[in-house]
């Protein structure tokens, strides 16, 4: 990655690569994930993947705020995602439970990581016609997002940590619930993206105090705390469904109200 400039090569500033290397952290996170899989640490695998949605939500931010985002980070990006929130949780979860199913919890694997790539092709795709759609349409994801995806696959895992193995390592259970994440995720189904969250001025203090607070729960009862934050994006998707709608029905309104003016004109 050097340019050539007045016959001599010019090195790129570091910074521009920042980006680039926190994907590239995000992909071997989610590597090491299945390697803590294969050994049976679970607790870790489970980490291992939510360090790499954490790299994965600072590359793309990282890359806006030093200006250096690029073709070949975008697709950097995406092979990563598919490794760390398609690949590997579906293997965390089929070493965990499902391969007692034999070949019905591999397809159910096999599923998730498929839906899982599809969706992020959908993705990329839908990115070159961002334009076209209206500003609050990126409040939005069409779908599950990948990382969220991941998560909601090892809601059983995260849970069985915090109540016990009893009911939630249920092979026929968690075989069925692989398939439905991989559907949530190539769904149609708008879900919060968060990504144009903003703060008043005036909750910039009570903000760091709630991330403060989260942080010593989160170290204090890790597995809840996974837990409550992935039932609750869970529970959020029917809301987030609803408010699409009245927005979408709110823009269809006003698109009519010209076209409506515009026949008056015409019949005059």
């Amino acid at each position: 990655m050097l340019r050539r400039r007045n016959g001599r090569l010019r090195a790129l500033p570091v910074n521009s690569l920042i980006p680039n290397i926190l994907t590239v952290l995000a992909l071997c996170a989610g590597m090491t994930s299945i390697r803590f899989a294969l050994q049976g640490r679970w607790d870790m695998a489970v980490f291992a993947v939510m360090a790499a949605g954490i790299f994965d939500g600072l590359d793309g931010r990282m890359a806006r705020l030093l200006k250096g985002a690029t073709k070949f980070g975008a697709e950097l990006d995406s092979l990563s995602d598919f490794i760390a929130f398609g690949v590997a949780p579906a293997i965390i979860v089929y070493l965990w439970s499902v391969n007692q199913l034999g070949g019905v919890g591999w397809v159910a694997a096999l599923v998730f990581a498929t839906c899982c790539g599809l969706r992020l092709a959908r993705f990329n795709t839908a990115i070159e016609s961002a334009h076209e759609q209206p500003v609050w349409s990126k409040d939005f994801f069409t779908g599950v997002a990948a990382p969220a995806g991941a998560g909601f696959a090892l809601l059983p895992v995260v849970l069985s940590q915090q109540f016990g193995d009893t009911v939630f390592r249920q092979p026929a259970l968690d075989a069925v619930w692989l398939l439905c994440v991989a559907y949530l995720m190539i769904s149609r189904i708008p879900t919060y993206s968060f990504k144009l969250l903003r703060v008043k001025r005036e909750y910039v203090l009570l903000t760091l105090v709630l991330v403060g607070f989260g942080a010593a729960v989160l170290v204090s009862y890790p597995w809840f705390t996974l837990a409550l934050v992935g039932i609750g994006y869970l529970a959020s998707i029917p809301f987030s469904y609803l408010r699409h709608r009245r927005l979408a029905a709110g823009e269809a309104a006003k698109r009519e109200v010209p076209a409506d003016a515009a026949d008056r004109n015409k019949e005059e």
